[in-house]
């Protein structure tokens, strides 16, 4: 009776067995993929209706990649790999959270797939992680979309509460002002570009929404068009102002005149004539959010900010320490307000939280300068 097969020794004519490289890459992706796999379903049991339907069948193509590494392996699938750290950080985000910022760094995961020059992936596999990235990519958009218009004022208000709080406290530091003095200009700086960013953000989103208001159509139509001169029928001319053609336009003039009872050429692109007979509803723009809420967000959030760089003055710190703990504390609030506008943006947070530093440093600098130049200190 013959020997059974060893399973790490291919039978004559069979494929080569994996070299140890290959089998430590594969086990890797073998456990990024089972570890993707656990991030949608943890995502998928927070969300509701279409998209927890999406994200369960994406869990369900990275169960497929599972099966592809492990098939691969064979006996040598038996041991795991760790995933990655980036990873293990996703899996406890999605389990505790589930937010927009963990479909962003998915996006950004998908994106970086390394299969498309991975030989021993199929073409399959690299197309999946090219739609998965799409598919992400469309989800997290509606969240950043219902984020936009509050958080970018909250974001933006701390920043530039950090940023002109730390270059008015640096630049009044350096012409060697009594620490109490310069306290008072930093809350001073506080109050007056809190005040002023709060009054900006709700007259900018005040004016936004009343530029749309008179943007939007109104129901004159139904009330005035009996009494139109049908030999001079100016109903036509409104709706060619609204971007219809000439003949659809005498199209809907008739039906607004009685000549015909519905709207009987469906090939027409225009709204129908029912909807137009509703009053006009209330369509809030997501993106812009509250006027009174843009407002609120902007001067908390400026004034969280600009609260940072005076810090070390008020628990009684001063002189060059006071500016070099400030400009620490600034610096760390700097790169987490950057890296999350790179996150809902779709960007690397590290390159835009090293922006936002590099801006806030850059304005200390110049300010720092110019208060040397009027130093009361010397002489």
């Amino acid at each position: 009776m013959s020997p059974a097969p060893d399973p790490d020794v291919p039978a004559p004519g069979g494929p080569e067995p994996p070299d140890p490289g290959q089998v430590r890459r594969w086990r890797k992706y073998l456990a990024e993929e089972r570890t993707e796999a656990r991030i949608y379903r943890l995502l998928a049991a927070r969300s509701a209706g279409r998209e927890r339907e999406i994200l369960h069948q994406i869990a369900e193509g990275e169960q497929r990649h599972v099966e592809h590494w492990a098939r691969l392996l064979g006996p040598h699938a038996g041991t795991e790999a760790r995933p990655s750290l980036y990873s293990r950080l996703l899996t406890f985000l999605a389990a505790h959270f589930g937010s927009v910022f963990v479909l962003a760094l998915l996006q950004r995961a998908e994106g970086r797939s390394p299969y498309e020059k991975e030989r021993d992936a199929s073409d399959a596999m690299a197309a999946d992680e090219a739609v998965h990235e799409e598919i992400i990519r469309a989800l997290a958009t509606e969240g950043r979309n219902r984020l936009s218009g509050n958080f970018r004022a909250a974001v933006f208000g701390a920043n530039d509460g950090l940023v002109s709080n730390l270059a008015l406290v640096m630049g009044v530091g350096a012409t060697g002002t009594a620490p109490a003095m310069v306290l008072f200009a930093g809350i001073a700086g506080l109050l007056a570009g809190a005040l002023s960013m709060g009054a900006g953000e709700y007259v900018s989103v005040r004016s936004q929404r009343e530029l749309l208001d008179a943007s939007r159509p109104t129901q004159v139509t139904l009330h005035v068009a009996p009494n139109l001169d049908l030999d001079a029928n100016e109903l036509v001319l409104i709706y060619r102002a609204r971007g219809m053609s000439e003949e659809a336009a005498e199209h809907r003039a008739a039906e607004r005149l009685g000549f015909f009872d519905c709207d009987c050429d469906p090939s027409r692109s225009f709204r129908d004539p029912v909807e137009d007979r509703t009053e006009p509803r209330e369509r809030p723009n997501v993106a812009l959010g509250t006027d009174l809420g843009a407002a609120a967000s902007s001067f908390c959030f400026f004034a969280s900010g600009a609260l940072v760089p005076i810090l070390p003055y008020l628990v009684g710190l001063t002189g060059a320490t006071a500016m070099v703990v400030a400009l620490v504390l600034v610096g760390f609030a700097l790169l987490v307000t950057g890296a999350l506008v790179g996150l809902l943006s779709g960007a690397s947070p590290w390159k835009r939280g090293l922006r936002q530093l590099g801006i806030g440093y850059g304005a200390a600098l110049a300010t720092y300068a110019l208060g040397l130049l009027f130093n009361t200190s010397v002489g």
